[in-house]
């Protein structure tokens, strides 16, 4: 596991906050896509970066699984999101992130194809595992379908996709 994980509140404009949900884009990746650039952080550091947050988001959702399903779904989902973004960087997945840097943000489609091109790296296990993450998202979350149990028979898979991408970053 990696120790010293957390996050740091960054004060920002409301209306700033605002027009960015408006267009639909999410905040916090604007703030790690922002500073990784201006620090011109090698795709190593910023694959540890992202993994930092995978663990924080996959510990959240154990806390939450038998609390909260539908907010553990969503933090889940994100461990699973995050340790993509973080495989694709550290396996420079130059399709995806070209994309990603020209539109400025991450689509389904770009996960989508970046976990593809991992499973083709690691394995089958890791698109069922990410489908899994899926059913979170969608099922857990957005439509709140899912119990605790539901949950918790899905947490493994997660609990796969950001330990093996810690393996392979060495993040740990």
């Amino acid at each position: 596991m990696v120790v010293g994980v957390g996050t740091v509140a960054v004060e920002i404009p409301r209306s700033l906050y605002e027009e960015a949900a408006r267009r639909g884009l999410d905040v916090g990746e604007l703030v790690v896509a922002a500073l990784a650039k201006a620090l011109n952080l090698d795709p190593q550091a910023c694959a540890k970066a992202r993994l930092e947050l995978a663990v924080k988001y996959l510990e959240e959702g154990r806390e939450l699984a038998h609390r909260d399903p539908a907010q553990a779904s969503e933090k889940l989902y994100k461990a699973a999101e995050e340790a993509v973004k973080a495989l694709t960087q550290h396996y420079n997945l130059k399709d995806v992130l070209s994309r990603v840097e020209e539109r400025g943000r991450w689509t389904v489609t770009d996960l989508e194809k970046a976990v593809a091109e991992i499973s083709k790296k690691v394995g089958g296990w890791f698109r069922q595992s990410w489908d899994a993450a899926w059913v979170l998202h969608v099922w857990g979350f957005h439509e709140a379908k899912l119990d605790a149990e539901g949950v918790g028979e899905r947490l493994p898979d997660v609990e796969k996709i950001v330990q093996e991408a810690l393996k392979i970053v060495g993040g740990h």
